[in-house]
């Protein structure tokens, strides 16, 4: 054999410093030194028994956190993203209809992924930073007639936080499965997964829940289960199929738990923790913190002369605060100072609000008045200091 062409990267061959940062953009979020003490603790099998048991309880964590009794509910492995698909691609199959609601870049992401697998998609679109009435979704269902229909509950992209009341009862007098996107919104304002007729919910680990991301909650109802085990056709993706996935996390009442797949132990090992942490503090003083914190950052926003994006009170997002881009400003030139400045992340606009708005996240250990202090004094400055154009 004649010698390596490819040489060791000097890269490698010396450590990399990670700086230590305020993540206040929309995710995701600071992870508090227990979480990531939790990951590091020695590695396991994927089916010890120890692991199972950690399964088990991050199981009963999602059930706490998502305030339901499904029997299947379990972590996906890998983002948000990840679970999006999973819920799409076992509550469909190639030629049924489903209605996404587009009220910013998570629908129109639900919507790619559900025409990619061949689904019949129709789309009811509103502007950004609004929302729709139920009187507008019924109209949708009674039209379309879908048998999914999907809503994203906290919209990070605008800011918005939909109403979900009735709209599982209008989902089910049209036979429809309603499937709702908590990525940024769970643990930060009230969600109740039973009691609001949800039928299949997803979140992501990286927001509200300050672990790392990687792993992604989601549960399915037994109305969901009764179509997704019932399928004419096998799921698009083998990794995301719900019945291995089932059985892998002890879901499906088999005996034995089949291998599927290397989960990602020591993340698991952190979800379990964040959920620890959720269940100490409680869901409602969760979901009250994050409201009052949110109310004095945007009171503060207001007393800076600076507008929101979102205009209804109600409709106003805790996790992530959408701010109007002030006029005559680079809002890159504003994300960069405060960066460079203060160390700390906020971001632009995603999707449908590009250009037009900055992006504050508050979510769990980062919601916290001194956080918001700190953000309206480095906004301040970036104003004074940051080009505004007299054009």
């Amino acid at each position: 054999m004649s010698a390596l062409s490819v040489l060791p990267p000097e890269c490698l061959l010396q450590p990399f410093i990670v700086p230590k940062r305020l993540m206040l953009g929309p995710g995701p979020s600071n992870v508090p030194a227990r979480i990531s003490a939790a990951g590091a603790q020695p590695m396991l099998g994927h089916l010890h028994a120890e692991t199972i048991e950690i399964m088990n309880q991050i199981k009963s964590g999602i059930q706490y956190a998502f305030q339901t009794q499904n029997r299947v509910t379990l972590a996906v492995s890998g983002p948000g993203h990840a679970a999006m698909e999973c819920a799409i691609f076992n509550s469909l199959e190639p030629g049924e209809s489903v209605l996404i609601a587009v009220n910013g870049i998570w629908g129109e992401r639900a919507a790619e992924i559900s025409e990619r697998i061949g689904a019949k998609v129709n789309t009811v679109v509103t502007s950004a930073g609004g929302y729709f009435t139920n009187e507008e979704i019924e109209q949708a269902l009674d039209k379309y007639r879908p048998v999914v229909f999907f809503l994203t509950h906290g919209e990070s992209s605008t800011g918005v936080v939909h109403p979900i009341d009735g709209i599982g009862d209008l989902c089910h007098k049209y036979n429809c499965l309603f499937l709702v996107d908590s990525v940024a919104a769970l643990g930060g304002t009230p969600i109740c997964m039973d009691e609001q007729g949800i039928d299949i919910m997803y979140t992501g680990s990286q927001k509200v829940l300050n672990a790392p991301p990687g792993t992604a909650p989601i549960s399915f109802s037994e109305r969901a289960c009764q179509k997704i085990f019932n399928r004419r056709t096998k799921p698009i993706s083998y990794f995301l199929d719900m019945t291995w996935l089932a059985n892998y996390w002890g879901c499906d009442d088999k005996p034995v738990r089949a291998y599927h797949h290397t989960g990602p132990i020591t993340s698991f090992y952190g979800l379990r923790e964040s959920l620890a942490i959720l269940a100490e503090t409680g869901l409602e003083n969760s979901w009250k913190r994050h409201k009052e914190v949110a109310e004095y950052f945007h009171k503060g926003l207001e007393e800076m002369g600076l507008k929101l994006f979102v205009q209804d009170k109600k409709a106003r997002l805790p996790t992530v605060t959408t701010i109007v881009a002030p006029p005559g400003y680079d809002w890159r030139e504003i994300t960069g100072y405060i960066m460079k400045t203060y160390n700390i992340e906020i971001s632009g606009g995603l999707g449908p609000s590009a250009g037009m708005v900055l992006r504050v996240g508050l979510m769990g250990c980062n919601s916290s008045k001194a956080n918001v202090d700190m953000v309206l004094e480095a906004l301040a400055d970036a104003l004074k200091h940051c080009h505004k154009s007299r054009v």
